[in-house]
C-alpha cells in the first residue's frame, strides 16, 4: 500500500512544484513587498523635507501649518495663536495632498 504512494510522489513533480513556488514568491514580492518599501521610502523623504509654511496632517488627524522645525520635533499652528509641538514621526502627510485626492 505504501509503495504505490511513494512511486506517485517520485514522478518528478518536485521541479514543477519548485517552479510554482518560485512564481508565487515573485508575485508576492512585486504586489506586496515592493510597493510597501516604495511607500515607506517616500514617507521618510517627506518627513525629512518638512519645512516652515507646509500644511500637514498628523497621524491623529490634526491639520496644521508648520511654524518651526528642529531635528526631532515640528511645531504646528492649528489655530490662530494655538501652537502644538509634535515629533516628526507623528506627521502623516501633506495637507494639500489630501485635498487633491478628495477632489479626484
Amino acid at each position: 500500500m505504501i509503495k504505490p504512494l511513494l512511486l506517485q510522489a517520485a514522478d518528478g513533480g518536485g521541479l514543477s512544484s519548485l517552479i510554482l513556488f518560485g512564481g508565487v514568491a515573485l508575485v508576492f514580492y512585486f504586489f506586496m513587498i515592493r510597493p510597501q518599501q516604495k511607500k515607506q521610502k517616500e514617507q521618510k523623504k517627506f518627513i525629512e523635507e518638512i519645512k516652515r509654511g507646509d500644511n500637514v496632517v498628523t497621524i491623529g488627524g490634526l491639520h496644521g501649518k508648520v511654524m518651526s522645525t528642529d531635528d526631532d520635533t515640528v511645531t504646528l499652528e492649528v489655530d490662530k495663536g494655538v501652537k502644538l509641538k509634535f515629533n516628526r514621526s507623528a506627521i502623516s502627510q501633506e495637507s494639500s495632498k489630501t485635498v487633491l485626492e478628495e477632489t479626484k
